[in-house]
C-alpha cells in the first residue's frame, strides 16, 4: 500500500473566509479536489460555491458571519470548532477594496478595507491559533496577500495599505508561531478574473497595460490561487513558515 501523498487533504477540515465568489471559491473548490472539506464563511450567499462542492463530491458547510465584527467572528470560531472538532486549516482570504484618488480618499473607504482585510485577518488567526495552542494540535494559517503586498499601485490607498500589513504580519505571526507547530504562510495573486478587478477587466487601456506586463500573457483564475492554498495547507509545505507565494503570470518578474 503507498503512502499517502504529501499534497493530499484528505481528512482534514479548513474553514476559509469569503468563500461566496472569485478567489474565495476557487480555494474551497481546491481544497474539495484535494480530499478536503469545507467550512466556508461569508456575508453573502454562498449557494453558488455549495452547489460547485457538491458537484465534485466535496464537504462544504456555509457559516455566516460579519467578519468585521470581532465578537461575532470569535464566536463563529468557537461554535465552527465545537461542532467539527479541530479544524486543521485558515484561509484568510475575505477582503475588500475601494478605488479613489488618494486626495480624495475618505476616512470611510479606509476604515472599512483596513478593518475587513488587515484587523480581521489579525484576529481570527488569534482567535484559530488560541485553539490551536489549548488543545496542543498542529495547524496551518494561509494569508491572501497581493501584488500590492510589494507594489504601490494607484487609487487603492487603503487596499495597498492593507495587503502590505498582511505580509507584515505574516512574518510575524510565522516568527511566534513556527516552533508552535503553526504554519503561517501567505499567496500573493497576481490579476486574477475577480469582482474586485471587474472595473480593471472593463477598462480598455488598463487591461491591455495589465496583460501587456503579464508574461503569462493572460489574466489569472481563482483554481490558479486556490491550488497554491493546496500546497500550503498540505504537509508537503511542512518547513516553510512565513513564505509569500506570488502566483502572477510572471508579473514581479518583469
Amino acid at each position: 500500500m503507498s503512502a499517502p501523498s504529501a499534497f493530499s487533504l484528505d481528512g482534514c477540515k479548513v474553514l476559509v473566509t469569503g468563500a461566496n465568489t472569485g478567489i474565495g471559491q476557487g480555494i474551497c473548490l481546491a481544497i474539495g479536489r484535494a480530499g478536503g472539506a469545507v467550512i466556508g464563511v461569508g456575508r453573502s450567499s454562498m449557494d453558488d460555491t455549495a452547489q460547485k462542492m457538491q458537484a465534485i463530491g466535496a464537504s462544504f458547510e456555509a457559516v455566516s458571519c460579519d467578519l468585521g465584527d470581532h465578537k461575532a467572528a470569535q464566536a463563529m470560531l468557537d461554535a465552527a470548532w465545537e461542532k467539527a472538532g479541530a479544524i486543521d486549516g485558515l484561509v484568510n482570504n475575505a477582503g475588500i477594496i475601494r478605488r479613489a484618488d488618494a486626495v480624495d480618499f475618505t476616512e470611510e473607504d479606509w476604515d472599512d478595507v483596513m478593518d475587513v482585510n488587515l484587523k480581521s485577518l489579525f484576529f481570527l488567526s488569534q482567535f484559530y491559533a488560541r485553539k490551536l495552542l489549548a488543545a496542543d494540535v498542529p495547524g496551518r494559517i494561509v494569508n491572501i496577500a497581493s501584488m500590492l503586498s510589494f507594489q504601490g499601485g494607484i487609487r487603492v490607498a487603503s487596499y495597498t495599505a492593507s495587503k502590505h500589513g498582511v505580509l507584515g504580519i505574516t512574518r510575524l505571526l510565522a516568527c511566534e508561531w513556527a516552533a508552535k507547530n503553526i504554519n503561517v504562510n501567505a499567496i500573493a495573486p497576481g490579476y486574477i478574473e475577480t469582482n474586485n478587478t471587474e472595473a480593471l477587466r472593463n477598462d480598455p487601456d488598463r487591461s491591455a497595460a495589465i496583460l501587456g506586463r503579464i508574461p503569462a500573457g493572460r489574466w489569472g483564475e481563482p483554481s490558479d490561487i486556490g491550488d497554491a492554498a493546496v500546497f500550503l495547507l498540505a504537509p508537503a509545505s511542512g518547513y516553510m513558515h512565513g513564505a509569500v507565494l506570488p502566483v502572477d503570470g510572471g508579473w514581479l518578474a518583469r
